[in-house]
């Protein structure tokens, strides 16, 4: 796992601005540095040494030099490749996965990602036709961001890397902040950082002569498939103990991450690695510490915690935001951080259960299909009439249920962790924004019309939550830590199973994730396989009830600046409410207050 940076200009001195670039992402990896630097590019790589630690130093070239790689990433049937590859006449000189993606770019050119398993993103220089070819991985495990200004083209794992480029203007993109309230992430190819792209998961990007051409390679697409429901189990069964195999390829020993529920509980089952790393809190509602140690004894494997105080959580703070690159309002994410951190003093390389509600539909709103269908077989004009009415009243329970029963998905599903609502965005905010959620959605919805809700909203969930939250604060809170995640779940070869499974294989009216819950009871020891979801539980409800932890949210809402953003009496009014104990409020002023500690970080403070 690493960190790539590139830079194409004219300017003569790029290897000491590309050095700079590289060294703002030095966490992605301390293990080493190198750089390739010729008239038209500088490119370059900062190493955390997995596979090949001798022989696998990048930038690497070709046999006759044509062609160079950076690349930040692991591939699992790299092995697989390479033997293809050298009965077509390749030739290798290591034993690293680097050199079988150059060779096969020189094989199959741009379809190169679709021969690939796993997670990457790289880039690609061919010296004599003066092109640049990148790609990030189907579902996006892997970054990779872009900026062009005028005869400048920047690459980067990382955002903060092109802060070093004397071209680079830092702008806030303030037009996005109305979508990050409503999807609790930065969910458009656009970031908070204007003029800086990412690009999307499944994607691959030619460069030349100044010429940016982007295309998809990979859809995740939902193709339902009549299997009995044993055999749907016993599919899962064979395609999870391959993917983990798969994701313990290494050279240094690989640790896994451990909570409470079924996802990681079945990954640390099927790997049986000899260290778990596990977080939770004072409270014990939401400490998961128990849990993943009853399963540990079991195994007779070790199992490392930590509990994580108030003071602790909200100190660290802008460092998450500064790792982050752009707000996120997930209060998980320091969680992850904390785990990360625990493991890192140990392994190099953990695994984790990222993925499986999303493939396998462990989101309880999946089961809202099945569970409580007859609701829907009421009018639309009478259900709509109904949430149109109970959008101005106070919470109550089921109201929110019946609102979101009472919109097509179409028009009112960004994902399972929704903050506000279109109406309070414009309320909340101190000006006005040029996006419409529903367009931002549109292009997936178009796509699975015909689909049933299920794979709608497990499509969007995919694409957007996955993508853009999950997995971006996977990389960036690991990655902090110099800590390679991998997760097995987030497999195209999981996906080709978990595509065909029907709803009857997912969800039921009392429970989600059925088959794979039963294909992880074949192995799992304890009853973790029918725990109910808790996520990264995290008692911000409790801790605003804190004179302290109220007094620096409150005092960040009565900053300045904030009032560019944020109308401060209502922030303060949803911050107050909060504290009285309306829990469905937490997490919009935890999104408010991500948002300004961001801003803090990166546009009021010199070291950004």
């Amino acid at each position: 796992m690493c960190g790539i940076v590139g830079l194409i200009s004219k300017e003569k001195d790029k290897k000491k601005t590309i050095k700079k670039m590289a060294d703002r992402i030095a966490h992605r990896g301390p293990d080493a540095e190198n750089y390739y630097v010729d008239k038209e590019i500088a490119l370059g790589h900062r190493r955390l040494s997995i596979i090949d630690l001798e022989s696998g130093t990048q930038p690497m070239y070709n046999e006759d030099k044509n062609l160079v790689i950076v690349f930040n990433g692991e591939i699992y049937n790299y092995k697989d490749l390479q033997k293809e590859l050298e009965e077509a006449g390749h030739t290798f000189k290591t034993n690293c996965d680097t050199e079988v993606l150059i060779h096969g770019y020189e094989a199959w050119g741009k379809d190169l990602p679709t021969h690939l398993r796993g997670m990457f993103s790289f880039a690609i220089w061919d010296i004599k036709e003066k092109k640049l070819f990148c790609a990030r991985d189907f579902f996006g495990i892997k970054p990779f961001y872009y900026y062009q200004k005028d005869d400048v083209f920047l690459f980067s794992s990382e955002i903060k890397s092109f802060l070093e480029h004397s071209k680079f203007e830092k702008k806030i993109n303030r037009d996005l902040l109305a979508p990050f309230l409503t999807f609790s992430f930065t969910p458009t190819r656009e970031t908070f950082f204007e003029g800086v792209y990412r690009l999307d998961a499944g994607s691959y990007l030619e460069y030349k002569d100044g010429i940016i051409e982007i295309d998809k390679y990979f859809v995740p697409e939902f193709d339902e498939q009549e299997m009995s429901y044993n055999e749907a189990v016993e599919k899962i069964e064979k395609v999870m103990q391959d993917s983990v195999e798969r994701h313990l390829t290494s050279d240094v020993e690989v640790g896994s991450f451990l909570s409470s529920g079924i996802d990681s509980s079945y990954i640390a089952t099927l790997a049986n690695p000899d260290k778990t790393y596990t977080v939770g809190y004072d409270t014990d509602q939401y400490s998961e510490i128990d849990y993943a140690k009853n399963l540990t004894d079991k195994l007779g494997i070790n199992n490392t915690s930590k509990k994580i105080s108030m003071e602790e959580y909200l100190e660290i703070v802008p460092k998450i935001m500064y790792y982050m690159d752009e707000p996120i309002s997930d209060p998980s994410a320091i969680s992850l951080y904390f785990v990360a951190n625990l493991a890192s003093k140990d392994v190099k390389v953990a695994l984790s259960g990222e993925g499986a509600d999303e493939f396998f539909g462990g989101y309880n709103t999946y089961r809202e299909i099945v569970d409580v269908s007859f609701y829907n077989k009421i009018p639309y004009a009478l259900r709509h009439m109904v949430a149109k009415i109970l959008e101005f009243t106070p919470e109550f329970r089921g109201r929110n249920f019946l609102v979101r029963r009472g919109y097509r998905l179409e028009d009112s599903f960004v994902g399972v962790d929704r903050i506000f609502s279109d109406r309070e965005c414009k309320k909340v905010m101190s000006f006005k924004s040029k996006y419409d959620n529903k367009a931002i959605t549109r292009a997936n919805f178009d796509r699975t019309k015909e689909k049933n809700d299920l794979i709608k909203m497990q499509s969007i969930d995919i694409e957007f939550w996955l993508a853009k939250d999950i997995l971006h604060k996977a990389d960036r809170m690991s990655m902090a830590n110099s800590l390679e995640v991998r997760v097995p779940f987030i497999d195209k070869e999981v996906f080709d199973l978990a595509r065909k499974l029907t709803v009857d294989k997912k969800v039921t009216k009392t429970n989600t994730k059925v088959a794979l819950r039963d294909a992880a009871k074949s192995v799992i020891p304890n009853e973790a396989y029918k725990k109910k979801k808790l996520g990264f539980p995290v008692p911000l409800k409790i801790w605003l009830k804190e004179d302290k932890f109220y007094k620096e949210i409150e005092d960040t809402f009565e900053k300045d600046y904030a009032r560019e953003f944020f109308d401060q009496k209502y922030a303060i009014k949803l911050l107050q409410s909060a504290r009285d104990g309306k829990a469905v409020n937490c997490k919009k002023v935890w999104a408010l207050y991500a948002f300004l500690k961001w801003y803090e970080v990166f546009f009021l403070e010199n070291e950004a």
